[in-house]
């Protein structure tokens, strides 16, 4: 797909409210630093942004076996 086809993950301030479940994950501390740029920008915490990163992901994916 090309570049400008690619749909956009957008952020807007709002908290999510759903049931959660608490799971870990071992994170590159790069992308820590981006996490946090981006909640720091958009109001939200990181746990915020790293939701939507995944909800974004699973809509978006595509599994190939080639």
């Amino acid at each position: 797909m090309p570049e400008q086809e690619k749909p956009k993950l957008r952020i807007t301030p709002k908290a999510y409210t759903g049931e959660s479940s608490v799971i870990s994950a071992r994170l590159p501390k790069d992308m820590i630093a981006d996490l946090d740029k981006v909640a720091k920008i958009s109001g939200r915490t990181r746990n915020e942004i790293m939701l939507l990163c995944l909800e974004y992901a699973l809509k978006n994916m595509e599994i190939s076996f080639e």
